[in-house]
């Protein structure tokens, strides 16, 4: 076990398992047999030994549990994959941060470029850090950190200076250059103010992206990942379908698109669904707001202690519904970006009116759906059900974010991440990590979900506003059933049945059977996707 083995395609029995198979009209097994990469059947070892024939390679698995392979229904592929080789700022202090900074630019020629992700000054004193302190452990390279939202960066002089930003430079529309009391730029951009500094950094080429991807895909398979939804843009769809066109992606990547490129989507007639079993498109993506950790997330009332701050709705409704129109007249669906209440508010209306229009001119009722839903009005809370808009979210943003949210919203803290209020609603779930934003991990996930605790336990045994805990049970269909629904695969995904994909993973411990802390440490000894071992 643990390590990988070369694609073969033989009928392969698996028995003396203990098979969770997440399909409610067989939930139990002890056998699955696999051919051509489907599943033939599922039951006991004496029950599909008759359906066997030609060269069978039996495998006892020794009583360990089988589960569906799971999905992350939000990952940002090319972030994820070179962010693997960039210095890890999630740190307790900021010291610890600065110092892993100091340390990486010992490694590089003068003028090569520090890169990192994962800092949260929310973790750190609460107070965003400056260029200086940069400057103080890398002074000949120029260091660009990007915040664990993404929707914040850190940049030290030499790289705002590559980047031609000073004092003077204009705010772009939606995004700052953050300033301190004397107007000079601290080197924290906020939002779409990243692209000054990103336009500046040397672009990883098709190829070296490419390795990133193979080599990322190798670390999700290890922790029982089967399948994404990639949120990243054309770059990172150029790779992989390379990487399909070579036969290495062994990932199954359903794949949205950017919303500036809904006019292209709609000249060409491009549909969700298009494309073969490995690699498909999903949805168009938008973005309505920003996050919490900058506090730029969209909301009705100010941020507690900043009444001048709402945070950024990048469009309202209307603007999202000529997106939408367009998508929806060629058959594409829609997934959009908002966190704050004022930026579901303003999706749900803007899904309201597409409901309208795709009923109106005879369209299909296209899966629409919400990335994060992190807070929300309660009056908006049932529109998602009512909708049929999925609510695609991420457990272990709860966990990360309790204590900004807490600090931040105040009592509206009681209506985010309310994964409960959603399923109750009858909103169907799609669990994802937003790696890197948080660990791609899904049994981290998993624990959040269950436990809405740190892995520490805090912030009590209860954990933090328990009434919108899952089930285990209810958690696991998010990130297989829910993820598989969301991206039109629900006949192929989610479950292991009679002719679906053969994309499962072998664990040593029933997590149905384990204490819920003991989610945080189970790995899969060994995960197939499509009938062959990818780990063994």
């Amino acid at each position: 076990m643990g390590r990988t083995r070369p694609y073969k395609n033989n009928m392969k029995l698996l028995y003396n398992a203990n098979i969770h198979t997440l399909d409610q009209s067989n939930p139990h097994a002890s056998a699955i047999l696999i051919a051509g990469g489907r599943i033939i059947a599922v039951g006991s070892k004496d029950q599909l030994e008759s359906f066997a024939h030609g060269k069978v390679e039996k495998q006892d698995m020794k009583g360990k549990t089988i589960l569906p392979g799971l999905t992350d229904a939000h990952i940002h592929m090319q972030f994820y994959s070179l962010g693997l080789s960039k210095v890890d700022c999630e740190t307790k202090t900021k010291e610890e941060c600065l110092r892993r900074v100091g340390e990486r630019a010992r490694t590089l020629k003068p003028g090569e470029w520090v890169l990192g992700h994962g800092w949260q000054q929310n973790d750190w004193d609460g107070n965003f850090p400056t260029a200086a302190e940069l400057d103080a452990v890398s002074p000949n390279n120029p260091v660009y950190l990007t915040a664990k939202s993404l929707h914040a960066a850190w940049a030290n002089t030499s790289a705002l200076k590559l980047a031609s930003i000073t004092d003077e430079t204009p705010d772009p529309k939606d995004g700052a250059v953050q300033r301190d009391a004397k107007g000079k730029a601290t080197g924290i951009m906020i939002e779409t103010a990243m692209a000054l500094v990103n336009a500046a950094v040397p672009e990883a080429t098709l190829a070296e992206l490419e390795a990133a991807l193979e080599k990322a895909q190798s670390v999700l398979w290890k922790m029982g990942i089967t399948g994404v939804h990639d949120f990243d843009r054309r770059q990172s769809f150029m790779a992989l379908q390379s990487l399909r066109a070579k036969g290495k992606l062994k990932l199954r990547v359903c794949k949205n698109i950017p919303v500036e490129s809904v006019e292209q989507a709609n000249d060409l007639g491009l549909r969700t669904g298009f494309g073969d079993e490995m690699l498909w498109i999903g949805s168009v993506k938008a973005f309505m707001d920003g996050a919490l950790g900058p506090r730029t997330a969209a909301m009705f009332q100010p941020y507690e202690g900043e009444q001048e701050n709402r945070g950024i709705l990048n469009m309202d409704g209307e603007e999202l519904f000529e997106h939408a129109r367009k998508a929806a007249d060629v058959g594409l669906s829609m997934t959009v970006h908002a966190i704050g209440d004022r930026a579901n508010h303003e999706v749900l209306n803007a899904f309201e009116q597409l409901r309208n229009y795709e009923t109106q001119n005879h369209l299909p009722h296209l899966r629409h759906r919400i990335e994060h839903v992190q807070v929300i009005h309660p009056d908006d809370a049932p529109r998602l059900a009512r909708l049929n808009v999925i609510a695609s979210m991420q457990p272990i943003h709860a966990t990360s974010d309790m204590f900004a949210a807490d600090r931040y919203w105040g009592d509206r803290a009681k209506f985010s991440y309310a994964w409960r209020d959603q399923l109750n609603f009858g909103a169907i779930l799609a669990f994802g990590s937003d790696a890197p934003v948080e660990s791609p991990n899904p049994f981290l996930g998993l624990h959040a979900a269950v436990t809405r605790q740190r892995a520490d336990g805090s912030p009590s045994a209860e954990g933090w506003r328990a009434e919108q805990k899952l089930t285990l049970a209810e958690a696991l269909s998010a990130y297989t059933f829910g993820a598989a629904y969301t991206a039109n695969a629900e006949d192929r995904l989610g479950k292991l049945a009679d002719n679906f994909h053969a994309d499962l993973i072998v664990l040593d411990e029933d997590p149905f059977k384990v204490a819920e802390k003991h989610l945080l440490t189970i790995f899969p000894s060994a995960v197939m996707i499509n009938g062959d071992w990818v780990v063994y």
